[in-house]
C-alpha cells in the first residue's frame, strides 16, 4: 500500500520547523493494540517510523489505568484528558434495558434513537462522549485551526475527534466513510477508496518474511475450533476484505488517506495550529486473528514501522512543522496454546461456565427464578441483571452470582455496582493501583453492570475460536501498559521510566499550543517532561 502513499501525494523541499514556537500540524496516533510489551520486544528492529518517534521523549510505561482495556474507552482518553468513567465510554458495548428497541445493547459509537439502529447495525455518532475533544478546544479558542480524524475503525475516528470535526473518516468493511452530514469529501477519499478496491479486487501474494519474522514462524494449533496460527505470511484470495482487515495493507491504506488529506487541506500551512488524529486499527486486527508472537505480528509491526517513515517523508517533502504523539487504546495476550509451549502455565482459555447465560441458569436454579437472571455477552466485564426480577429477587440473584464467580478459580474478582460507586478514583501512580481501583477507572454510574467480573492473569476470555483466537480487556499490565511517543524535528531524546496515563497526553499538547484548560476540568495532567512544551502552573 506503500505505492498508494507515494503515489498519491506530491513533494516538496524539506524545511526545518523553528521549535520555539508552537507546531502548525499536531499528528495523535493510535495503534490499536500496541502493548509496550511489543514495543519493547521489537524496538531494536525499528528503522522506519517507529525508530524516528522512539528517538525523542519515549514513555515506555504508559497506561490506559482502566479495568476495561478495550478499543472504544482507551480511544476516549488519548484526546480528552479524562478517563472513562468521566468520558462515560466504559466498553465498545453495554446494556440499556430501558431501551424500546429488542436490542438492549449500545454500541459506544452509536445514537441508538435513530431507527433501526442496533449494535450490530448502527448509526455511527458521538452522542455517548460526554467530554470534549482537544480537537473541540481548539477550534473554540481558534476558529481557522481544523480537526480531522481517519481511522481504520469508527469508534477509533470518533473518540478521538468528539463533536462536529471538521472531516472524519473510517473503515466500514467496505470503504472509507464518514458520518458527517454536509460535509465535501476531499478527493483523495475517492482516490483512496479506488486505490483498496483495486488491491482487493487481486489476490495478494504472501509476504516475504526477513530473519526476525522467519524465526518466529512455528504453526500452533488452536483450541476451540480455530485454524492453527504463528506462520502466516497474509496471502489472500481476491475480494476477502476481512483479511485484508487483519493486515499490514490495512494501516498503508489509513495512512495513506492521512496523508493524503493533509495535503489536500493543506493542513499545518495556514497561521492556525491544525490537528489530525489516526487510528492505525490492523495489528488489533492481526493479534485477534493470529495472536501477539507469531510471524504474523512480527510481519505487521515491521510493515507499519516503514509505512510510517513513509507517512512521516511525505510531510517532511512537503516541509510542514509538525509534532506527533503515538500511543495505543490498550494492548494484548497472546494465545494460550502458545503461552503454554512456552512454559507460561497459568495461560488457559475461559471455562464457557463463566458466561452470563451458564451463571444465570446456575443462580435460577439456585434460587428457583425465571428468565435469563443476567444478561450480558462475555464472561468478564460488565454484567447486568435481568430487570423484571422483583427487587427482593435481583438482590438475591447478585448474592448468588457473586458469590459463584468469586468461587471459580478463574475469577480474579467480581465488584457490585455499589461496591464501584463507593470506591474512590486513583490518584495514585497507575502502575501500583488495586483490582478496584482499576475498575473503577472505567465505572459508570448510569451504564456500568450490576456487577464487573475481572478474569485471573492469562484467562482468555474466548472459548469458540472459530473467529478470533485471542483479546484483550483485562485489568492486567499486559493490556493496560502502552508506549507514549512524542516526536518534533529537533526535540532532543527523553527516555523515561515513569508510570504515566494516556490522560496525560491532552493536556500536553493543549500546553504545547496553547489551548487552555482549566485547572481540575480534566483527569490528566500536563507533562514537564516533553521538551518543548510550558506546563502551566499547577
Amino acid at each position: 500500500m506503500r505505492k498508494t502513499l507515494t503515489g498519491l501525494l506530491g513533494a516538496t523541499l524539506l524545511a526545518t520547523p523553528a521549535f520555539a514556537a508552537p507546531p502548525k500540524l499536531v499528528i495523535a496516533i493510535s495503534v490499536d493494540q500496541f502493548s509496550s510489551d511489543l514495543f519493547d520486544e521489537y524496538r531494536p528492529a525499528f528503522t522506519g517510523g517507529l525508530a524516528r518517534l522512539s528517538s525523542g521523549a519515549a514513555f515506555r510505561n504508559g497506561y490506559q489505568g482502566h479495568a476495561a482495556s478495550e478499543t472504544c474507552p482507551g480511544h476516549s482518553t488519548i484526546l480528552t484528558g479524562d478517563r472513562p468513567a468521566r468520558t462515560g465510554i466504559i466498553a465498545n458495548n453495554w446494556v440499556d434495558q430501558s431501551q424500546t428497541r429488542s436490542d438492549k445493547g449500545v454500541y459506544c459509537a452509536e445514537d441508538e434513537r435513530v431507527a433501526g439502529s442496533s449494535t450490530s447495525h448502527y448509526t455511527v455518532s458521538p452522542l455517548h462522549l460526554r467530554v470534549p475533544t482537544l480537537g473541540e478546544r481548539l477550534k473554540q479558542v481558534s476558529p481557522a485551526s481544523r480537526s480531522v480524524a481517519v481511522a481504520g475503525k469508527d469508534r477509533a475516528a470518533v473518540m478521538m475527534s468528539g463533536q462536529r470535526p471538521d472531516q472524519r473518516w473510517y473503515w466500514d468493511g467496505k470503504r472509507y466513510t464518514t458520518d458527517l452530514v454536509g460535509v465535501r469529501a476531499p478527493a483523495v477519499v475517492a482516490a483512496t477508496n479506488a486505490a483498496v478496491a483495486k488491491l482487493l479486487a487481486a489476490p495478494a501474494d504472501p509476504l516475504e518474511a526477513p530473519p526476525l519474522c522467519v524465526a518466529k514462524s512455528k504453526s500452533v494449533a488452536i483450541e476451540g475450533g480455530g485454524m492453527p496460527v504463528g506462520a502466516g505470511a497474509f496471502a489472500r484470495a481476491a475480494g476477502d476484505a476481512r483479511s485484508f482487515r487483519a493486515s499490514p495493507q490495512f494501516d498503508g491504506a489509513t495512512l495513506a488517506l492521512a496523508a493524503g488529506l493533509i495535503q489536500e487541506m493543506k493542513l499545518g500551512k495556514g497561521e492556525a495550529t491544525d490537528l489530525i488524529a489516526i487510528g492505525a486499527s490492523a495489528t488489533d486486527y492481526v493479534g485477534h486473528s493470529y495472536g501477539t508472537e507469531g510471524q504474523e505480528m512480527c510481519l505487521n509491526l515491521l510493515s507499519l514501522d516503514r509505512d510510517l517513515g513513509d507517512f512521516f517523508a511525505v510531510l517532511d517533502r512537503q516541509g510542514l512543522d509538525y509534532a506527533v504523539v503515538l500511543t495505543a487504546d490498550h494492548g494484548g495476550n497472546d494465545v494460550p496454546e502458545r503461552q503454554q509451549a512456552a512454559g507460561i502455565h497459568d495461560a488457559a482459555r475461559v471455562d464457557p461456565a463463566l458466561f452470563p447465560a451458564q451463571v444465570g441458569k446456575a443462580v435460577a436454579a439456585e434460587l428457583g427464578l425465571k428468565g435469563p437472571v443476567l444478561i450480558g455477552d462475555s464472561p468478564f466485564g460488565d454484567i447486568y441483571l435481568d430487570r423484571a426480577l422483583a427487587p427482593a429477587d435481583r438482590k438475591r440473584a447478585l448474592t448468588a452470582a457473586v458469590a459463584l464467580y468469586q468461587a471459580h478459580p478463574q475469577v480474579e474478582a467480581a465488584f457490585t455496582h455499589d461496591q464501584l460507586r463507593r470506591a474512590k478514583l486513583s490518584t495514585g501512580s497507575p502502575d501500583a493501583w488495586s483490582m478496584i481501583e482499576r475498575a473503577r477507572s472505567s465505572f459508570d454510574d448510569q451504564r456500568s453492570g450490576d456487577l464487573v467480573v475481572l478474569l485471573r492473569r492469562r484467562v482468555t476470555p474466548i472459548a469458540d475460536t472459530k473467529s478470533y483466537v485471542a483479546t484483550h480487556g483485562s485489568p492486567w499490565d499486559y493490556d493496560r501498559r502502552v508506549p507514549i511517543l512524542f516526536w518534533r524535528a529537533g526535540m532532543p531524546a527523553v527516555a523515561s521510566e515513569a508510570a504515566i496515563e494516556t490522560i496525560a497526553i491532552a493536556p500536553t499538547l493543549a500546553a504545547w499550543i496553547g489551548v487552555p484548560i482549566e485547572r481540575g476540568a480534566i483527569d490528566g495532567s500536563c507533562l514537564m517532561s516533553v521538551p518543548g512544551v510550558t506546563c502551566p502552573a499547577r
